[in-house]
C-alpha cells in the first residue's frame, strides 16, 4: 500500500503530464499503485488538483471492446472534472490526445444522493435516484504512452483515461419505459454511419450506473445529487481526427455532437 506522500507524488505527476500534453511510459516503481485501492487514491489526489470541480464520473471499460482497447479485465471509475466537459455541439481540441477515439454512451444525472452503505444498492434503488437521461460522447486518452501495457491500477490512478466529455440535452422521452438493451444509437463519422447497442454496455446501460454507485460505495465515496454518470461506450472506441465531426443520433432521446481541431 503506497502512502500519503507516495501518493500525492503520483498525482502530482500525472498532473503535471496531463497539462503539458506529455506522455510517460510508467510510474517510477516506488509511486507505482499494486492494487486498484492504491489506484483509487492517487486518482481521488487528482481531484484537489483540478482546476475544475468534480462534474460526475466515467465508467471505462464496460464493453468488452473497450476492455480489449485498454487491456483490462472489467470496468473502472473515473472522475469527469468542470473543466474538461464540453458543449454539445461544440469542439474538441487535439492537442496531446494519443488515444484519438470517440466513444457513444448513455449517461444519466442523478437525482438524490447515493452514500456509501454496508448493503450493495440495486438496479432498482439507483435508477429510483436518478434525476435525467442524458445522450454523451466521450474523448478518452492516457498519459500512459502505452496505455494498453499500463495494468489496471496505473489505469485507475490515470483516472480511468478520462480526457474530456461532451453532454447532450436531457431526453423528454421516457426513458424509464423504454428497453436501453436493445436501443441503437446512430453515430455519423467522416460520411460513414456507425450503430452502437445498449447490451455493449456492460450487458445493460442500467447495470454499468448501478456497478458505478457500488463501487463508489466501496470506497467511501457518496454518488450525488446533480453529477453525471457517463456509463461506457455503446460501440467500439471509433478513431477520431482533427477536422471530423462525431454525431450521435440516440432516436427519441436525443442527439449530441462534437467537432475536433
Amino acid at each position: 500500500m503506497l502512502d500519503k506522500d507516495q501518493i500525492a507524488a503520483a498525482s502530482r505527476l500525472l498532473v503535471r503530464h496531463w497539462r503539458d500534453g506529455s506522455k510517460l511510459d510508467a510510474l517510477e516503481k516506488r509511486l507505482r499503485p499494486q492494487s486498484r485501492a492504491d489506484g483509487y487514491a492517487i486518482q481521488a489526489a487528482l481531484e484537489s488538483q483540478s482546476l475544475g470541480n468534480l462534474f460526475g464520473w466515467k465508467i471505462a471499460a464496460t464493453s468488452v471492446s473497450g476492455q480489449k482497447h485498454i487491456n483490462v479485465t472489467g470496468p473502472l471509475a473515473g472522475r469527469i472534472m468542470s473543466d474538461t466537459v464540453i458543449a454539445d455541439g461544440g469542439t474538441a481540441s487535439m492537442k496531446g490526445n494519443e488515444m484519438r477515439v470517440g466513444e457513444p454512451e448513455f449517461a444519466f444525472r442523478m437525482g438524490r444522493d447515493l452514500p456509501p452503505r454496508a448493503a450493495s444498492y440495486t438496479a432498482f434503488e439507483v435508477l429510483a435516484a436518478v434525476d435525467s437521461f442524458h445522450p454523451a460522447i466521450e474523448i478518452p486518452d492516457s498519459r500512459f504512452a502505452d496505455f494498453a501495457r499500463a495494468g489496471e491500477a496505473q489505469l485507475i490512478a490515470d483516472n480511468a483515461c478520462a480526457h474530456l466529455f461532451v453532454l447532450g440535452a436531457a431526453t423528454t422521452a421516457n426513458w424509464r419505459a423504454m428497453d436501453l438493451v436493445e436501443e441503437r444509437p446512430q453515430i455519423t463519422l467522416r460520411g460513414e454511419r456507425y450503430i452502437g447497442h445498449g447490451k455493449n454496455v456492460l450487458g445493460d446501460p442500467r447495470a454499468a450506473l448501478a456497478w458505478l454507485a457500488n463501487e463508489l460505495s466501496g470506497l467511501g465515496i457518496t454518488l450525488r445529487a446533480g453529477q453525471v454518470v457517463t456509463t461506457g461506450t455503446c460501440h467500439p472506441p471509433l478513431p477520431i481526427a482533427s477536422g471530423d465531426h462525431f454525431a450521435a443520433d440516440f432516436g427519441v432521446l436525443g442527439k449530441v455532437s462534437v467537432g475536433f481541431v
